[in-house]
C-alpha cells in the first residue's frame, strides 16, 4: 500500500511507507536521512511501546511480546538524564513498528541527526515521532542498536 493522507495524517502498511514519511520529514529538516534500520526485538517481534526525551537525545522501546526494554542508538549514554515520555498514537494506541533513520556528516559514516519513524499497529498512522541532533559516531554501530 502506498501512503494515504487522511485529514492531516499519513497512513501506510509497512516499513516502506514509514521510510517514505521519514524521508519526507528529513528533507524538510534539511538533514536528509540516508541510512535506516528496522527495530526487531531479540525475541523476533516488531511491535513496541516507545518512550523518548528529545532534549536529552534518548529513546527506549519495550517489546509488547516479551517486555524487554531496549535503549536505542546511543541512548544508554543519556538515559540517566532523560525524562522519558510515552508516545501514543492519535487513535490512543501505544503499539508501534519502529524505523530509525540517520543523516550523516558529509563524506563520512558519522551520525549527524537521528529520526525515529513509527507506524501504529492499530490504525497504520505513520510519522516521525522524535528527532534530534546526534553526535553518535559510526552509523553502523548506532543503527545496530536500533
Amino acid at each position: 500500500m502506498a501512503l494515504t493522507k487522511k485529514g492531516r495524517y499519513w497512513y501506510g502498511s509497512g516499513p516502506d511507507d514509514t521510510r517514505t514519511e521519514l524521508l519526507r520529514y528529513s528533507k524538510a529538516n534539511a538533514y536528509i536521512a540516508t541510512r535506516f534500520a528496522e527495530s526487531v526485538c531479540t525475541c523476533g517481534h516488531r511491535a513496541f511501546r516507545l518512550e523518548s526525551d528529545e532534549e536529552a537525545g534518548a529513546a527506549r522501546r519495550t517489546c509488547l511480546a516479551c517486555g524487554t526494554a531496549h535503549l536505542m542508538g546511543d541512548s544508554a549514554e543519556f538515559a540517566d538524564e532523560a525524562d522519558f515520555d510515552n508516545h501514543e498514537c492519535v487513535c490512543a494506541a501505544e503499539s508501534f513498528e519502529l524505523l530509525s533513520g540517520v543523516a550523516l556528516y558529509s563524506e563520512s559514516n558519522d551520525v549527524r541527526w537521528y529520526y525515529l519513524g513509527c507506524r501504529c499497529t492499530a490504525c497504520n498512522l505513520v510519522g516521525v515521532f522524535a528527532d534530534w541532533k546526534c553526535e553518535a559516531g559510526d552509523a553502523d554501530a548506532f543503527l545496530a542498536a536500533a
